[in-house]
């Protein structure tokens, strides 16, 4: 159970509708709406599968993904590259962690959406795709 949904705002449903979050007790939900019928989906288990996916997805990109945030933090020293390859190998123990408003703003705009079913399988996530020119 998480206190707060990470991915608040960029969570869809089927239809295309947002999803609402709401909290019961102190445990977030995303919050389904099936036709009137509001379905509370806890929040940690569709923030850990868009983590694994998120997980996955920089896997097969390990070196390149640890490079390039080496170079944006303007580092390059043994300490930080351990840092940053633990922080990719335990990235879904960060669910409940709230990620910033302009943050989640900024993905929404780019055009990161999350799509879950009515039983909170998350079945899409579309992600921003950056056209790679060849030399």
């Amino acid at each position: 159970m998480a206190q707060s949904a990470m991915f608040a705002g960029l969570v869809f449903d089927q239809v295309g509708q947002p999803v609402e979050v709401t909290w019961v007790g102190a445990n977030a939900c995303y919050v389904v709406d099936e036709e009137g019928f509001k379905r509370h989906i806890d929040a940690a288990r569709v923030d850990r599968q868009v983590l694994h996916f998120i997980r996955q997805q920089v896997e097969g990109h390990r070196d390149l993904a640890v490079g390039t945030m080496l170079e944006a933090l303007g580092r390059d020293d043994l300490f930080t590259k351990v840092a940053l390859e633990s922080t990719i190998d335990h990235i879904e123990e960060n669910v409940g962690q709230s990620i910033p408003e302009e943050a989640r703003q900024w993905l929404g705009m780019l055009g990161f959406r999350i799509v879950v079913d009515d039983q909170g399988t998350v079945v899409d996530i579309q992600m921003p795709s950056t056209a790679v020119e060849e030399e």
